[in-house]
């Protein structure tokens, strides 16, 4: 229990302070990229795949990780380069992640190591980029160009979630007082900002979005430098955790620091799992927490905390 507790308070300092951690791999080539390591379970030797009948073209098979058997994607080719060949699988690595409740490897070339960074200096991708990229962010590490995957936009594509509300929700949102206040959404990633604002606009709220807590806190300043209050503007923030410049965790300090602000709802809703959120929500002041994604319990949240407001 201790050695949890160490755990958790370790990875917890850096929760209100804008950093990461973040692991570096690459897949074909030179080019590096870059994942949160929150996301990560562990790092291994690729093991031995067995074949899934009907899987996507990007999944390479499955394996036996600690009694769980995990589907294995190839990440060259989900972001639309070609395949890890089959006689380099002997010297590649597999790294286990947990996203969106589900747990599914990553098949990489190699893995380099793991840098401390601040938020500030991950970037959004070049805005000449196009809506298909699959990056979230980048940043520059030793002079070189670091790649953040949209992993979100992978995986919505490998195994796409059910992104609509049940009817019986929808009639409820329908039912409510006219004139509820938006919601402010807050996600770097357009796939996640598409899911939100269709589950929230199904329930009958306007949808408010920004791409990251920057964006979001000057946002903020801006509609109530009149001397209001934020909550005479929103019914509620809800932010994802992980995004350029800075994140989730940071942007609910910053409301909780600033007095015309500091009274609103915020909920962190964030692809992020693992034992460390209920700690990390705690430090920060958040409301509440929900992992992503389901439509349904989205809605039937938001609407739970509007009825109690």
């Amino acid at each position: 229990m201790a050695g949890v507790l160490d755990s958790v308070n370790q990875r917890t300092q850096m929760v209100g302070q804008n950093r990461l951690e973040l692991l570096m791999f690459r897949l074909r080539g030179q080019q590096v990229y870059g994942i949160n390591v929150f996301k990560v379970r562990e790092v291994l030797p690729c093991p031995k795949l067995s074949s899934l009948p009907n899987s996507g073209r990007v999944v390479r098979g499955v394996s036996h990780v600690r009694g769980e058997t995990i589907p294995i994607i190839d990440l060259s080719m989900a972001i639309g380069l070609l395949p890890i060949p089959e006689e380099q699988l002997a010297t590649s690595f597999v790294i286990i992640t947990e996203y969106n409740r589900k747990t599914q490897g990553f098949l990489v070339s190699g893995v380099e190591r793991i840098m401390n960074m601040n938020w500030e200096d991950i970037m959004p991708p070049p805005k000449g980029a196009g809506k298909d990229v699959y990056l979230t962010a980048v940043t520059r590490i030793d002079d070189k160009l670091v790649e953040i995957i949209d992993v979100e936009k992978v995986l919505a594509e490998v195994s796409p979630l059910g992104e609509d509300v049940k009817e019986d929700l929808i009639s409820r949102g329908s039912e409510r007082e006219q004139g509820t206040l938006p919601v402010l959404v807050v996600d770097d990633s357009s796939v996640a900002r598409r899911q939100i604002e269709r589950c929230l606009n199904a329930i009958g709220l306007e949808v408010i979005i920004k791409n990251d807590g920057k964006q979001a806190l000057e946002y903020l300043k801006e509609i109530t430098q009149d001397g209001s209050k934020g909550e005479d503007h929103l019914s509620m923030v809800i932010s994802d955790v992980e995004m350029p410049e800075m994140d989730g965790y940071t942007l609910v300090t910053r409301i909780r620091e600033n007095p015309a602000i500091r009274d609103m709802y915020v909920m962190l809703h964030t692809s992020l799992s693992g034992v460390f959120n209920q700690a990390m929500v705690k430090k920060v002041g958040a409301n509440d927490f929900m992992a992503k994604f389901s439509a349904d319990e989205l809605a039937e949240r938001v609407m739970e905390i509007l009825d109690q407001a």
